[in-house]
């Protein structure tokens, strides 16, 4: 039996001649191909460090930055948001009467906070958004892909997409506007149309009011037409007073001033009371009777409280001196004439 030809060891040194090679990317001493194969003597290793290694250097220093950017920018944000609202706090309470600063700062400043998170937590989302948009088209450029299709495509999407969401746009527009303009807030009192209430919540898309009857309405900021704030800044309690034809209108309005000088003072509503109180006169005269009109200045959000209470007053007040009344009122002094008799 003839012996197997032995298989030539020039094959296997060939190789390693070849491996052992230094490749042409070398010549630069400062290159990674360069280094590669100074620490491993393989140029293959090396050939393949400069298509590696200087991307993925490249990216992790692009998401470095990227993230660096966004961490100050979200720092920044808060800061200032958080700094303008608390000066503008200040100086509104700055020049506000002594009982107003006392009555309305906590409700000013809880609902300065608020905006001031929903305003900053908005800028920060688009900040993150635009900043990691950006990141994510530099590292596609280091792998070579061709953006143009990417971009073209996104653009078609975005509209169509803006076509169907133009709702939803609309609303997180008219929130951002909104809280932007400081048209209402946590525990205002609001009129906005279709529904009016207490504003439990301010929302970028959705307001919550309850109205008086504790029903709990959510209006789409995109709907709001108009909104009238019965508690921004101040308040005015009005008392409309019915009075007979035959009543005497100047000593009715000297009692009525009279005696809302003196209940403004008590205790349950002395600190919601900015003015004193205001006879207006004859507000309007019917076929039933007259109306006379008293109004007086109050803290936000208490001008019920201050109506009711004098209201009661006043018109006890108007029973002791027998002050006829329209149609269906009767004094006190003329129900008990006519019981006596």
């Amino acid at each position: 039996m003839t012996p197997a030809t032995p298989i030539p060891a020039i094959i296997p040194d060939a190789v390693q001649t070849a491996l052992a090679e230094p490749p042409a990317c070398t010549a630069a001493s400062a290159s990674w191909c360069a280094r590669f194969y100074q620490w491993t003597n393989n140029g293959s290793l090396a050939s393949a460090a400069d298509a590696v290694v200087t991307p993925t250097l490249r990216i992790v220093l692009i998401l470095v930055i990227a993230l660096g950017v966004r961490h100050l920018l979200h720092r920044s944000i808060t800061r200032l948001v958080a700094g303008a609202t608390n000066g503008h706090v200040t100086k509104l309470l700055g020049r506000a009467p002594k009982r107003l600063r006392a009555g309305a700062n906590p409700l000013v400043t809880a609902r300065r906070a608020q905006r001031a998170r929903t305003i900053g937590s908005v800028l920060r989302s688009i900040t993150s958004a635009v900043v990691l948009l950006i990141a994510a088209v530099m590292i596609l450029a280091e792998f070579g892909v061709a953006l143009g299709p990417i971009l073209a495509s996104a653009g078609i999407v975005g509209v169509a997409v803006g076509f169907g969401a133009q709702n939803l746009v609309r609303d997180f527009l008219s929130g951002m506007f909104m809280l932007l303009e400081d048209q209402y807030g946590v525990g205002d009192i609001v009129d906005l149309g279709e529904a009016s209430g207490v504003v439990e919540t301010v929302g970028l898309r959705i307001t919550t009011v309850r109205d008086h009857q504790g029903t709990v309405w959510y209006v789409r900021n995109g709907e709001i037409l108009r909104v009238g704030n019965k508690s921004q800044g101040y308040a005015v309690a009005v008392v409309d007073l019915p009075l007979a034809h035959t009543a005497d209108m100047t000593q009715a309005g000297e009692i009525a001033g009279r005696i809302a000088a003196s209940r403004v003072e008590g205790e349950d509503i002395k600190d919601d009371v900015l003015e004193p109180p205001e006879v207006l006169g004859v507000e309007k005269v019917t076929a039933e009777g007259v109306t006379l009109r008293l109004t007086v200045k109050v803290n936000p959000g208490r001008q019920f409280a201050v109506q009711r209470a004098l209201n009661a007053a006043i018109t006890d007040e108007f029973d002791e001196h027998n002050m006829p009344r329209p149609g269906p009122f009767a004094t006190r002094g003329a129900a008990d004439g006519a019981a006596a008799s």
